[in-house]
């Protein structure tokens, strides 16, 4: 099993100096890592398709909607879940999750793993190179 994690929005609570209002970790779960090399050729394909860098990341809130459409066109038929969690930082009032972001970060992956209704298990968690590294070791 292989599990891929993304976030969106950021780790920090300064909210009224620019800190996301809200975090996403999101997990896409192939139960059968050759689906996920299957479905990595063929997002690639696209990326060329698209006339685009192979290392073009398909953001959907800035991108065009042929390329959205494209994109779901592509994935639609491999087998893949997909889980998310979406936090209002706002009502975070743990001292410590709002102190320590490596602290946050962690405990939300936790969270969308342990809500995952036991379908994940053995898995091998890939993280999207982007994010922070510190974070990402020490989870």
């Amino acid at each position: 099993m292989l599990v891929f994690i993304d976030d969106s929005g950021d780790p920090g609570f300064k909210l009224e100096k620019g800190s996301s209002k809200c975090f996403v970790i999101a997990l896409a779960v192939f139960d059968d890592p050759l689906e996920a090399e299957k479905t990595s050729l063929a997002i690639k394909e696209l990326r060329r398709k698209l006339k685009v860098s192979d290392y073009y990341e398909f953001k959907f809130n800035k991108m065009d909607k042929n390329f959205k459409k494209q994109f779901i066109e592509t994935v639609r038929n491999f087998k893949f879940r997909i889980r998310a969690i979406v936090v209002r930082k706002e009502i975070i009032h743990s001292p410590r999750l709002r102190n320590y972001k490596e602290d946050f970060y962690n405990y939300i992956i936790m969270q969308v793993l342990k809500q995952s209704k036991g379908f994940i298990k053995k898995a091998k968690l890939k993280f999207d190179k982007r994010g922070e590294k510190s974070l990402r070791n020490q989870l």
